[in-house]
């Protein structure tokens, strides 16, 4: 039985949370949005509109860690951030590892030729495609959980 869930995929940050939306039919995703935190706070107006807007199933989060695997402050900010949609939105809210998610994205940016105009909308690519980054992390982790069931 095939999976088409909507998920929005989150790359948590104080200053700005990078957004994308994923089809989980497809293994699909595309960036959406860079919105930005005010004293640390997210813009809980633009979140509830991306989930309204796209009918969303269920919630992807990048946890970030040290390279060795250790925890560090944005860990548990990221964490808190998951724990707040979760009981703010009443939706599934699944975590990633994602170490590297931003380097991808940079990679990403830099293969398709566009290239940002200054280091403010390019710190806004890099995050939305971060976020891309990770919901495509979870949804190869995803298959990856349910080839090993039904192989």
């Amino acid at each position: 039985m095939s999976r088409q869930r909507t998920l929005l995929g989150f790359d948590y940050g104080t200053r700005r949370i990078g957004i994308a939306v994923g089809q989980e039919l497809t293994a699909s995703a595309s960036p959406l949005e860079t919105i930005f935190t005010r004293d640390n706070k997210p813009d809980w107006t633009a979140i509830t509109k991306h989930i309204n807007e796209w009918r969303a199933d269920g919630l992807v989060v990048g946890i970030p860690y040290n390279m060795d695997g250790t925890e560090h402050e944005m860990t548990r900010s990221a964490r808190r951030f998951a724990e707040l949609l979760e009981e703010r939105y009443q939706l599934p809210v699944y975590t990633v590892d994602e170490r590297l998610s931003s380097i991808e994205a940079e990679h990403i940016i830099n293969e398709s030729g566009k290239k940002p105009r200054g280091l403010k909308q390019q710190k806004e690519i890099i995050d939305k495609v971060a976020a891309q980054v990770i919901l495509k992390t979870y949804f190869n982790q995803d298959k990856i959980q349910h080839d090993k069931k039904c192989g």
